[in-house]
């Protein structure tokens, strides 16, 4: 029997966490001809979805894609993400989820179209280095984390590692 891999089942618990903490939860895509998304949107072969209730309709996340319906310029578009094309899911407002690793994307590595054909590798797990560790010791901030700041504004969304 294949392996089933953990990652849709990451996107439903994070996309449930942030939903039950009220947050806004945010799909980061690589998009490529296996994605259903507004090529108008689409930077550097990615895009950013907002995934929220209130943003989506018919929202469907399963075990191979992630499905829904939402207005872009006031236009209904159905969107449709296959989860292997799925960078990373996270709360807008402080940037807390999971990022993923995608090496081939859906249109590279399409699914087997039965269970005798080759299965694809099992995801691993990889230490991700810290944002300080990175940085020499006069770049890093010394103001500490305050969790009552408002969140900011404007530029690209990012990251938290949460240890």
């Amino acid at each position: 029997m294949p392996d089933i891999s953990t990652k849709p089942y990451m996107l439903r618990a994070i996309y449930e966490w942030c939903t039950d903490s009220g947050f806004t939860p945010y799909l980061a895509v690589k998009v490529d001809a296996a994605t259903t998304v507004p090529m108008e949107y689409v930077k550097k072969g990615e895009i950013v979805l907002n995934i929220s209730f209130g943003a989506t309709s018919g929202l469907k996340m399963d075990n191979d894609a992630v499905r829904f319906h939402a207005r872009f310029g006031g236009v209904s578009r159905e969107i449709y993400v296959p989860v292997q094309n799925v960078l990373a899911i996270y709360a807008n407002e402080n940037g807390q989820g999971m990022a993923f690793e995608v090496t081939t994307t859906a249109a590279e590595n399409p699914a087997p179209a039965s269970a005798d054909a080759a299965a694809a590798p099992a995801p691993a797990l990889a230490a991700v280095p810290s944002a300080a560790a990175e940085k020499p010791a006069a770049e890093v901030s010394q103001i500490p984390d305050d969790p009552n700041d408002p969140p900011k504004k404007g530029g690209r969304p990012t990251l938290t590692v949460i240890k």
